[in-house]
């Protein structure tokens, strides 16, 4: 991942009791911010494939400019209302592709937070295949669309939606495209059983400044780089299984899959599952993770958040609820001042979006 240009870091010892870092949410979808009330699927989905074609696939093909717009303002403002300053994006908007990663950071700069996004590369939608490329006319803008962002200064990576939805020669064009550009690939990898086999595919293109998401079913001993992003809710939700993330040798961060950016939040949930399996697990080990997605967006470490709670230690949070923050300086600004956005209108940014949700709910209702 290639840096942002260095501002003065807070150093640890000079926190309070009631103070972090900004927060980062290491694995983020802001385009999910208007999924909430979204209509029924057509049939009830009873596997993760048919999850991801009755709602998130037929989702990202309604997007359009102007709901990413919002969805990534409401997404990014609930960030900082939970005291995350750094959001680690995966963007998928197929209809939408040219301008998407540049509206999802000028959304979230309007708002104060910082944001690396990427645009995920698939060839799972029909059509467009060029036989000399190996790979679909949207792999193929996919793939522009995070180069054209990155070289005019943009921060992000090059994205890739999973392996088993893309040829090898997509997987190839990503990972060589990365490296040109000096960042990492953000992919989702062995999240379900039907990309079990994303670690042969992978072997040999991963490199450290990877991530990899979920990795639910990898072997131990997958030997693919990269830093695996943990997200327990989500596989919780879709009931993909555990990935007992302690098992592995890679660095493990903590992500959210599009479930807001709630990162103390997550962290609860994030022990409460690993205590379940495992009753001698202890609260530091997740909040190690945090300190893996600090370290994967330096940034962070010019931001202060100053929370309701007296001591911001893991074995209390991992016991309380109810904690928010109360003020958020992100790079010396003021952001959020007494739970109050200071950049922007927090209710015309909830109505704005709540309108285009309306739209986006309408057309998934056709």
């Amino acid at each position: 991942m290639t840096p942002e240009p260095n501002a003065a870091e807070v150093a640890p010892g000079a926190l309070a009791p009631n103070q972090t870092h900004g927060m980062v949410c290491a694995h983020h979808h802001l385009y999910s911010a208007l999924a909430r009330g979204m209509p029924a699927p057509p049939h009830t989905p009873t596997s993760f494939i048919e999850i991801l074609e009755q709602v998130w696939w037929r989702l990202d093909l309604a997007l359009d400019l102007d709901i990413i717009e919002w969805s990534s303002k409401l997404g990014a403002l609930e960030a900082l209302e939970r005291g995350t300053t750094c959001i680690i994006d995966h963007h998928e908007s197929p209809n939408a592709i040219e301008g998407s990663l540049q509206t999802i950071a000028d959304a979230c700069a309007e708002v104060g937070v910082r944001v690396n996004t990427a645009y995920g590369v698939t060839d799972r939608h029909p059509g467009g295949f060029d036989p000399s490329a190996g790979m679909t006319d949207p792999a193929r803008r996919g793939l522009a669309e995070c180069e054209q962002f990155i070289r005019s200064g943009g921060h992000g990576m090059v994205g890739v939606h999973a392996a088993f939805t893309c040829s090898d020669e997509t997987l190839e064009a990503a990972a060589g495209l990365a490296a040109d550009l000096n960042v990492g690939v953000h992919i989702h990898v062995a999240e379900g059983h039907a990309d079990r086999g994303a670690a042969t595919r992978l072997a040999g293109l991963a490199t450290d400044d990877w991530l990899i998401i979920h990795g639910v079913h990898l072997s131990d001993n997958h030997d693919l780089a990269g830093t695996i992003i943990h997200n327990p809710r989500s596989n919780m939700n879709n009931a993909v299984g555990y990935a007992k993330p302690a098992r592995f040798n890679n660095a493990v961060g903590l992500g959210t899959d599009g479930i807001g950016a709630d990162m103390v939040d997550e962290f609860r949930v994030a022990y409460v599952r690993m205590r379940e399996d495992n009753v001698t697990a202890t609260p530091d080990s997740i909040w190690d993770m945090l300190e893996v997605n600090t370290s994967l967006f330096p940034q962070s470490r010019q931001d202060i958040v100053t929370w309701n709670y007296p001591d911001m230690d893991p074995w209390r949070l991992a016991f309380t609820t109810g904690v928010s923050p109360v003020t958020v300086e992100i790079d010396g600004r003021v952001v959020l001042d007494n739970g109050v956005p200071t950049t922007v209108d927090s209710e015309e940014i909830r109505a704005k979006a709540a309108e285009a949700a309306s739209r986006l709910h309408k057309l998934l209702d056709t």
